[in-house]
């Protein structure tokens, strides 16, 4: 005997292409904001953490501008079928991401020049970890019902972003306070890390163990999940 899971309605699945189509629009705004904001307190003060981060909300933008195309189709079969671009160009921003934090890193690390403090560059790291999660979470949920490995991806970029700001502002504060410009660079590589991991599942299309159309699961091993087909346990959906 099989349970069938029909997975989201038509009409469920509209409403939420349309809230990540809001959430994407929030971030990409957000974020140009942001890297205007870092990459102008950065070069005053000769932060290469601050230009960095400024960058990472360029190579951000990109990724969620791929999935607002994607979800720009108002046909579900059509945003079926950008899926596997969109998760492309998102992997493509999480290797550039990571290549650009690790280079960033050594060099801080090799001593490329000290930054100065910056106090506009310690509100907007606080200010972005504030923001960050909760964007993440919002779209994550959306495209895991949906069952959109895409939208699922871009929040994991979005969260990736949350990690960038705690590195940024605890190196800034260090920075400032105890003169430890070493903390920054070395916490950015264990980011740059993630990112790179993030990007291997998205160019995989890992992010969803089942796609959200009909499928048949045993009764008797049936457990609960989401439209993504996630299912406690699934290492993809984590």
């Amino acid at each position: 005997m099989t349970a069938i899971s029909l997975g989201p309605s038509p009409v469920r699945r509209d409403l939420l292409a349309r809230r990540i189509r809001l959430l994407v629009a929030a971030t990409i705004t957000y974020n140009v904001v942001e890297a205007a904001v870092a990459l102008t307190a950065g070069t005053l003060a000769s932060s290469t953490a601050l230009i960095g981060f400024g960058l990472d909300s360029v190579i951000e933008v990109s990724s969620a501008a791929a999935v607002a195309w994607q979800f720009s189709a108002r046909e579900h079969a059509v945003r079926d079928a950008r899926e596997k671009t969109t998760l492309r160009i998102i992997a493509v921003s999480f290797f550039a991401l990571a290549a650009y934090v690790t280079a960033d890193a050594v060099r801080a690390l090799t001593g490329s020049g000290e930054a100065e403090r910056s106090v506009p560059g310690i509100a907007l790291a606080a200010l972005s970890l504030a923001v960050m999660p909760f964007l993440s979470a919002a779209q994550r949920g959306a495209g895991r019902e949906l069952g959109s490995a895409s939208a699922v991806a871009d929040s994991k970029q979005t969260l990736l972003c949350t990690y960038l700001s705690a590195v940024l502002l605890t190196g800034l504060i260090l920075n400032a306070t105890l003169g430890w410009s070493w903390a920054d660079p070395v916490s950015a590589l264990v980011i740059a890390g993630i990112a790179v991991k993030e990007g291997r599942d998205a160019w995989q299309g890992k992010g969803c163990c089942a796609p959200s159309g009909a499928t048949a699961v045993p009764a008797a091993n049936a457990e609960v999940g989401d439209g993504c087909g996630c299912r406690p346990g699934c290492d993809c959906c984590n």
